[in-house]
């Protein structure tokens, strides 16, 4: 048999595209052609896959070989389709069966020597393999995390000749399984961060919602300490979450590591970041920052350092919970429903109402500072705080607050409650649903109505500060919206008071 035809994965975007890998063989002067709009990487398998069969032994055909990966029109990238070329070379060779190539789908880099070495995106691909009921044969390494997908029927392969066994029925490959993972590191604990009562109750509020939050506040008030335990008090990840998180990060260029599995991601880049870091792209549109994060925490420390216009790419994925990355030859749209949770000084010394004497920063310096940060962007924000400088008895005091433990277990009862009357957080609540759902009662009605008046408030803070108090409400096991709890949601608007 002269021609043969395999099946892989493409990756574009979220999703993985099926790519159908044929190979023939003709009479001719010998030559190796891909086709099918490879790129730099799929072009060089060719020198990859002639010395990899050479070296297991196997006969490198003296005739003219085309390879088409089919689509034509998608672009291929990467070496994952060294394994299934190099597999049809043999079978359109008559070296190995072809009977069986059908009911799998290959991905897999070849080295010189034969070995499999891992490649990236083994989880999207792995998804598409199962829905369309098919095996995976897949270097070792990535056997675990393809494993992950339910139902999953995964082969974990060293070296080419094993695949070649496995297809000769001589030896078979395992059929990898999901391993248990143990339960994650819930990360620093809540109770060692010293006073700051107040920030640590927006905490719990934060989680308990999944709301955005900016702390404003000198060096050393403990910030960072606060956003780093956001994680540790946020409810276990649902197997559709954990399983759509660790997809994006299969898809970045670090991978996936089974041991997060179920950890909720915190993404904290470094105020250098671009834009396209943020948001993901490339030529082949990769995830960024925000989509890394999803359904965990992008924490952005030193806010106003980042430059306004990779700012301003946050305020559409903080809307609508998904980002799109267009480029003039496709399209790539990535999900990015994460928790903002950012972190700036008051002035750029940073010492502005703190620490007396230390500020000497002029009014126009502290104006320009501040409006480094857009007010679309702020106005986005849920829940606005300051951080004062913790003051000197808690500092000498021995940290002894309440644990993330006892604190996730409020969080946990507050977003049950969320899931039994809307199923989705409060932070998600669509226009008509904060109305129908965030009905406050007299007292919190008028109180709201004068906030409007006095602090101008605007629609998108309006309706912010009911979801805020809805959720505080569900942290108290009430039901109706009271006049406290509107109240202590308008305490969370720190820009909008002033």
């Amino acid at each position: 048999m002269s021609l043969a035809v395999l099946y892989s994965r493409s990756l574009a975007g979220m999703d993985a595209p099926l790519v159908t890998v044929e190979t023939h063989l003709a009479n001719g002067l010998p030559s190796f052609t891909i086709v099918g709009l490879p790129e730099a990487e799929v072009k060089e398998a060719k020198d990859r896959v002639r010395a990899a069969l050479q070296n297991a032994r196997f006969e490198f055909p003296a005739r003219h070989i085309t390879v088409n990966l089919a689509p034509a029109d998608l672009p291929k990238e990467s070496g994952r389709f060294d394994l299934p070329i190099a597999l049809g070379i043999l079978a359109a060779s008559g070296q190995v069966p072809a009977g069986d190539l059908a009911a799998y789908e290959f991905a897999g880099e070849l080295a010189l020597t034969g070995e499999l070495r891992p490649i990236r995106g083994t989880l999207a691909m792995m998804c598409g393999a199962s829905r369309d009921g098919r095996a995976f044969v897949v270097p070792h390494e990535n056997a675990p995390e393809a494993a992950l997908v339910e139902g999953a029927k995964v082969y974990a392969a060293r070296t080419l000749l094993e695949v070649c066994a496995h297809l000769a029925g001589r030896e078979l490959l395992p059929l990898c399984r999901a391993a248990p993972v143990a339960a994650p590191d819930p990360g620093p604990d809540l109770a060692d961060v010293k006073g700051q009562a107040h920030a640590k109750r927006a905490l719990e509020i934060t989680a308990a919602g999944e709301h955005s939050l900016i702390m404003v506040g000198p060096p050393g008030a403990g910030k960072t300490m606060l956003a780093t335990r956001l994680s540790g008090i946020l409810p276990p990840m649902t197997q559709q979450e954990a399983l759509c998180s660790a997809a994006l990060q299969s898809l970045g260029s670090a991978g996936f590591d089974v041991r997060n599995w179920r950890r909720r991601p915190f993404r904290a880049p470094h105020h250098t970041a671009s834009g396209v870091a943020l948001v993901g792209g490339g030529s082949n549109p990769r995830p960024g920052e925000i989509s890394l994060a999803m359904h965990g925490v992008l924490f952005l420390d030193e806010l106003p350092e980042f430059t306004r216009n990779v700012l301003e790419v946050l305020r559409q994925p903080l809307e609508s919970g998904r980002v799109t990355v267009s480029r003039a030859a496709r399209q790539a749209e990535f999900p990015a429903e994460f928790q903002l949770v950012a972190a700036m000084n008051p002035c750029p010394c940073g010492y502005l109402g703190h620490y007396s004497g230390k500020c000497r920063c002029t009014p126009d310096q502290v104006a320009r500072y501040r409006n480094r940060i857009s007010g679309p962007l702020v106005d986005r924000i849920d829940v606005q705080i300051e951080v004062p400088a913790v003051a000197e008895n808690d500092l000498v005091r021995t940290a002894g607050g309440e644990s993330s433990d006892i604190v996730r277990a409020r969080v946990e009862a507050a977003y049950g409650r969320q899931h039994e009357r809307q199923g989705k957080p409060n932070a998600k609540l669509s226009t008509r649903e904060i109305d129908r759902i965030c009905v406050p009662d007299a007292a919190g009605a008028m109180l709201l109505k004068q906030a409007i008046s006095r602090l101008g408030l605007s629609a998108r803070a309006y309706h912010r500060v009911l979801k805020v108090a809805r959720t505080i409400a569900d942290l108290a096991g009430e039901q109706p919206i009271a006049g406290a709890h509107i109240a202590e949601a308008i305490q969370f608007r720190r820009f909008d008071r002033g």
